[in-house]
């Protein structure tokens, strides 16, 4: 990323972009997806990924805390629990956006090529099959 951003201002735009994707309570994922988002990481396909992909198998210490988080939550009037799963959920996002990744290969692009895809003179194909 080519502009420094604090990771305050980060937060803020997870927030507001995690407020639209999950509008109610009911829209954030409950207790037993998260759950399962924990087994699925143990499971091979996902380790061998995370192996090919950055060198290392799959942290997933995470999964498991983000499950601890909604255990503990339970007791939340559900629109409290929302805003806490969507700051947790940003913070987090915050942090990978602001975090080197191997991802990090292309500078993002603010405006498109010139001239791409290229154009190319038109051919005039002749009722007998023939090209100028």
């Amino acid at each position: 990323m080519s502009k420094k951003l604090g990771f305050n201002v980060a937060v803020q735009q997870e927030e507001a972009r995690l407020r639209e994707l999950h509008p109610t309570p009911e829209d954030i994922p409950g207790c037993m997806k998260m759950f399962d988002d924990f087994l699925l990481c143990h499971v091979i396909a996902s380790q061998v990924k995370s192996l090919y992909r950055y060198g290392q198998m799959s942290e997933c210490s995470n999964k498991l805390e983000d499950f601890k988080f909604c255990m503990s939550s339970k007791s939340m009037h559900p629109e409290e629990k929302r805003e806490a799963w969507i700051r947790r959920r940003a913070e987090w996002w915050a942090q990978r956006r602001l975090a080197q990744s191997s991802e990090d290969v292309w500078e993002v692009r603010t405006e498109p090529l010139k001239n791409f895809p290229p154009s190319y003179p038109r051919a005039d194909i002749h009722k007998s099959g023939t090209i100028d």
